[in-house]
């Protein structure tokens, strides 16, 4: 059962794979992940990405693909795993299912964590940081006990340039962009699982893991 992952930044996305993860018994497929561990073992796919990542270009989807069939080939995704960060584009999607079939291997779902745009941005400027030991905090929903001061260090507390509004909204923009081409893909093959993420983070986990299970009946 192999399962895609998809959500705008602030969507939860990152928890939402934590949990399909442990409920499903399914390894987490990052293709941030995938990048930082051919960079630093430097395997041949790794050198080979290195050397586009240095000239500031993006790397080729043919070698991204390839590390994601290198991880896939792995024992642990014997039975699916959860792909999150790839795809990220049309072309992305069709390369990964087309390489998907050479194995006699396919797509499960596509599951979209649906948030509207204003609560995205409520959510994301909202973030701020301790600058000593790195612990996330929100204005509204886990605010420090002090304003501006951390709980567990007492170090300050600041909000990082990317999730200024201005920047956030420019950010948003363009995945929208990218992602709506994928999501119509997705949907036309019957493929794509949307789930509302504008509620709590275990309802929305609830929801995931009650349909997936539901798949393996």
């Amino acid at each position: 059962m192999f399962f895609i992952l998809l959500g705008a930044p602030g969507a939860g996305k990152g928890t939402q794979a934590d949990i399909i993860v442990k409920e499903m018994s399914l390894p987490h497929v990052a293709s941030g992940d995938l990048f930082r561990h051919a960079l630093k073992n430097e395997t041949p796919l790794g050198k080979q990405a290195e050397g586009y990542m240095k000239a500031g270009k993006l790397v080729p989807d043919e070698i991204t693909i390839n590390m994601i069939l290198e991880r896939i080939a792995q024992p642990d995704c014997r039975n699916g795993c959860v792909f999150d960060g790839f795809p990220r584009t049309l072309d992305q999607a069709k390369a990964l299912d087309a390489a998907l079939e050479k194995e006699k291997k396919a797509i499960e779902k596509a599951i979209y964590i649906e948030v509207p745009e204003e609560a995205l941005l409520d959510r994301l400027t909202g973030r701020f940081v301790c600058r000593v030991c790195q612990t996330p905090y929100h204005i509204r929903n886990s605010p420090p006990k002090k304003e501006g001061v951390c709980d567990k260090c007492s170090g300050e507390l600041y909000q990082r340039p990317d999730d200024k509004e201005e920047t956030i909204r420019e950010r948003l923009k363009v995945y929208f962009a990218q992602t709506m081409p994928l999501l119509e893909y997705y949907e036309k093959k019957g493929q794509l699982l949307r789930v509302n993420g504008n509620q709590h983070i275990d309802q929305v986990g609830n929801d995931i893991i009650k349909y997936l299970k539901g798949l393996k009946k």
